[in-house]
C-alpha cells in the first residue's frame, strides 16, 4: 500500500494518490498531472481511477488531462451535471487491492459535495482516513457562499453533513482536506495538513457551536470571491482542455518594450524589496506566493502576460503558478532581469518605502497623508490604525475612484507583501506620490512593544 500526499503552494492545494496491488487512485488532481503519474510509477502502479470531490472554483482540476494520459475513470457526484466522467451516488465502493474507497454525500460547500472514506482490509473492517474536499478542513469548515440566495440551506447542509456523516465514522479516522492555510476556501485554517475527526471535534471552533449558532455564524462569514472563480466554476464543469504548457520567450529589453506598448501586462514575481527598488513601468507586483491567489483579481485570460522574474527558475514556477489557474497566454519573459532593463537605460520605477518607526511618528505629528490599508475585511475590523482607509487589495483595482485625492498614498497590510501589490496597482493606474510600508502591522506592533518596554529604536 502506499499513500502520498501532493502539496501545491500559492494554492494551499492538497491532492492524494493512493494504491495498492498495482492500481491507483487521485483524488482531486492540479492541472499538471506529470507528479501523479511519476508517483504511480515509482510503486509500479497504474492510476485507474480519478476522483474528484466536488467542482472547484479556484483552480483548474487536472482530470481530463490525467485519464487522457493514463485511461482512468474520472468520478464525481451524480447531484451535478458535469459534461464529463462518470456519477456517483452514496454508498458506492471502489478497491485497491487491500484499499477501499467509498463515497459519502457530504453537501454544504457545494451541492455536489462528497467525501471519501478509506479501508484497509489488512488493518480491519473500520475506517481509517476519510478526504473531505472543501467540506471539513483542519481548524475550520468550509464556506458556504456560493449561493446567496440559499445561504442559510447550505449552511444548514454543511452542519448535518458534518455532524451525521463525518464525526460518526470515528475519532482515530485520519482527516485529509483539499485545502489548508492560506487558501480562498476558508478563512482559519490552521498550517498543520492533516488531523483525526476526534482532534477537530474536539478543537475545531466551528465544531464547538450549536446548530443554530453554527448557521449564523457561516451566514456572517465574509468571504471574497475573485474574478476568475466564474471561469473555473464553468471549466471544472464542462471539463477545461487538455494542459498545452505555455514556453514564454525571452526578450531583450527593447523587445520586452515593444510588447508593452503593443498591451502586454507585465506581472514582476520578484520580491517585495526588490519591485520597490526598481521596476518596469505599470509592471503589477505578484510575487510568487501570491500570484494564484490575486493573479485572478488582476489579470483577464484574454491579457498577453509578460514575466520579470529573478532567473528562469521563477518563470517556471511562475508559468505553472498561472496555468493552474488557467491564465495560458504567459508570451515573454525579460531577458536578463531588472540588471538588463537598468543596463539599457529605460525608465524604471521605484516606490519609496516607509518604515513603521517613521509610520507613527507621521501620524503622531498630524502630517497629511492617506494610510490605506488593503487586508481583509476580517483582519481591518480585529485590529487597525484610526482613520486609515480600507480597500482589500483584490478590489483595488476596480475601486480606484474611490482613493481620495490626498497624498502621498501610503499602503499597509499585515507583513507589506500585500502593500506592494497595492502600491503596484496604483502607479498602474495613474496615481503618484504612492509609498509602501513594509513591516505594516507586524512592525507597527513590534514597534510600540519597544515603545512599551522603554526599548529604544
Amino acid at each position: 500500500m502506499f499513500f502520498e500526499t501532493v502539496y501545491t503552494p500559492g494554492l494551499a492545494h492538497m491532492s492524494y494518490v493512493i494504491g495498492d496491488a498495482g492500481k491507483a487512485a487521485v483524488i482531486d488532481p492540479r492541472r499538471d498531472s506529470e507528479v501523479y503519474i511519476r508517483i504511480a510509477g515509482e510503486h509500479q502502479a497504474r492510476i485507474t481511477h480519478v476522483f474528484e470531490t466536488h467542482r472547484h472554483e479556484d483552480f483548474v482540476i487536472g482530470s481530463i488531462d490525467l485519464a487522457r494520459r493514463t485511461g482512468a475513470r474520472i468520478c464525481h457526484s451524480r447531484a451535478l451535471d458535469f459534461d464529463y466522467g462518470e456519477g456517483t451516488s452514496e454508498g458506492e465502493s471502489f478497491e485497491f487491492g487491500s484499499i477501499g474507497l467509498s463515497v459519502l454525500a457530504t453537501p454544504g460547500h457545494t451541492d455536489e459535495s462528497i467525501s471519501l472514506v478509506m479501508t484497509d482490509a489488512v488493518s480491519g473492517a473500520g475506517p481509517v482516513a476519510v478526504f473531505t474536499g472543501d467540506a471539513l478542513f483542519v481548524g475550520d469548515v468550509g464556506r458556504t457562499d456560493f449561493r446567496p440566495d440559499r445561504a442559510e440551506q447550505a449552511a444548514s447542509a454543511l452542519y448535518d453533513s458534518i455532524f451525521e456523516k463525518l464525526l460518526p465514522l470515528g475519532d482515530g479516522v485520519l482527516l485529509h482536506p483539499a485545502h489548508g492555510a492560506g487558501s480562498v476556501c476558508g478563512i482559519s485554517m490552521w498550517s498543520r495538513r492533516f488531523s483525526t475527526l476526534g482532534y477537530e471535534r474536539r478543537h475545531n471552533f466551528a465544531l464547538q457551536k450549536s446548530r443554530s449558532e453554527f448557521i449564523r455564524h457561516k451566514l456572517n462569514e465574509h468571504h471574497y470571491k475573485p474574478p476568475y472563480f466564474a471561469c473555473m466554476h464553468r471549466w471544472n464543469k464542462e471539463g477545461a482542455v487538455p494542459l498545452a504548457m505555455p514556453v514564454p520567450e525571452a526578450l531583450q529589453p527593447g523587445e520586452f518594450s515593444t510588447a508593452v506598448r503593443a498591451g502586454m501586462v507585465v506581472v514582476d514575481v520578484r520580491e517585495p524589496e526588490a519591485f520597490i527598488g526598481a521596476a518596469v513601468p505599470g509592471s503589477l507586483s505578484l510575487p510568487l506566493d501570491m500570484l494564484a491567489s490575486f493573479a485572478g483579481w488582476l489579470l483577464s485570460y484574454d491579457d498577453e502576460i509578460g514575466l520579470v522574474a529573478d532567473g528562469y527558475a521563477q518563470v517556471e514556477d511562475a508559468v505553472l503558478g498561472l496555468v493552474r489557474i488557467g491564465y495560458e497566454r504567459v508570451s515573454a519573459f525579460l531577458a536578463g532581469g531588472m540588471p538588463a532593463w537598468q543596463s539599457s537605460g529605460r525608465e524604471y520605477q521605484s516606490i519609496p518605502a516607509v518604515n513603521a518607526q517613521r509610520l507613527l511618528e507621521r501620524i503622531e505629528s498630524g502630517e497629511k497623508f492617506l494610510l490605506l490599508d488593503v487586508r481583509s475585511q476580517g483582519e481591518y475590523d480585529r485590529d487597525h490604525i484610526p482613520d486609515s482607509l480600507h480597500i482589500y487589495v483584490g478590489e483595488l483595482a476596480a475601486r480606484l475612484k474611490e482613493v481620495p485625492e490626498q497624498r502621498p498614498v501610503t499602503c499597509f497590510c499585515s507583513t507589506g507583501r500585500w502593500a506592494t501589490t497595492a502600491a503596484s496597482i496604483l502607479c498602474r493606474g495613474g496615481i503618484e506620490m504612492v509609498e509602501d510600508c513594509l513591516g505594516s502591522m507586524e512592525a507597527v506592533t513590534a514597534v510600540e512593544a519597544r515603545r512599551a518596554a522603554g526599548i529604544g529604536r
